[in-house]
């Protein structure tokens, strides 16, 4: 009789790895929150790749006068590994952001190894035939298309940018060498959550981990459009976000890096209605009124 698999990654016991190559979840969702549901805010969710069972959400204001929205896709963040737009706390910054926002549900490491595209918006974008566009997206501004992500969430902004380059359908932030450990997250835990999500074999000098690295491209020579760096000045990777805005700007890039002073990670996110949120908020607006043909 064979014995059982051990345990090899646990991540907060949200997810855990076993040696057989099995993985579990734990169906709770961490950081509950009430729901928010404002009237002044319509939203449905979208299966858009059925194989792969890649969802998104789409977000806009109810009010049916409202035409040339921004588009704005949100990548949540969870180490990759975890997370969903039906959580509470991702679901409620979204609402809180108020205007026609794109929220994307990314597939989860360690079952779907990073990279994962997304070209859903591309393909409605270049529909000749308006009956054949998402009826959600009638009176978006195509030519204004934005993306945000909220710590790893952050990552995968940075590849869609270096990816589709400036002038095309997506475009970019921020990711998220050492500050304290904050109350829940560590390095230990960062390593960890790495190993879960990139290549097999590969380290932490995979493109994915590190643009900046041995066996990345040189983004010299990349087109990228501007860049907005939000880091919150206690976060354990404060300097490794300061550190990459620094490096972009080093090779001619357009990018604003902002502090918010002893905030930690995910601080917008867990309390979108706080005044720091605030602050965000109003950083994003100007960001996008800014950067707006």
């Amino acid at each position: 009789m064979g014995s059982l698999p051990n345990v090899v990654e646990d991540c907060f016991g949200l997810l855990k790895l076993y040696s057989d190559g099995s993985i579990s979840r734990n169906p709770q969702v961490p950081c509950a929150a009430p729901l928010l549901d404002d009237d002044s805010v319509l939203y449905t969710d979208i299966l858009f790749d059925s194989k792969q069972g890649l969802r998104l959400r789409l977000y806009r204001p109810s009010s049916t006068s409202v035409t040339n929205l921004p588009i704005l896709f949100f990548f949540h963040g969870g180490g990759f590994c975890f997370g969903s737009f039906t959580f509470p706390l991702f679901h409620n910054l979204c609402i809180r952001l108020t205007t026609a926002f794109n929220a994307p549900d990314h597939r989860l490491a360690p079952e779907h190894r990073l990279p994962a595209a997304l070209k859903w918006l591309k393909g409605q974008a270049v529909h000749e035939n308006v009956e054949n566009m998402d009826p959600w997206l009638t009176g978006v501004d195509f030519d204004r298309v934005f993306v945000l992500g909220d710590s790893s969430g952050g990552n995968l902004a940075h590849h869609l940018a270096v990816r589709f380059k400036a002038g095309s359908v997506e475009l970019a932030p921020c990711e998220n060498k050492e500050h304290p450990c904050e109350a829940f997250w560590n390095l230990e835990m960062y390593d960890r959550f790495w190993r879960l999500s990139i290549p097999v074999g590969s380290s932490l000098d995979d493109p994915v981990v590190n643009p900046f690295g041995p066996y990345s491209q040189s983004l010299a020579e990349v087109p990228m459009d501007p860049i907005t760096v939000v880091v919150g000045g206690g976060e354990i990777l404060r300097d490794r976000v300061e550190e990459y805005a620094t490096k972009l700007k080093q090779v001619g890039k357009k990018v604003e890096f902002v502090e918010f002073e002893g905030q930690q990670h995910g601080f917008f996110t867990d309390h979108p209605f706080s005044q720091v949120a605030e602050k965000v908020m109003q950083l994003i607006a100007n960001f996008i009124l800014d950067n707006s043909n």
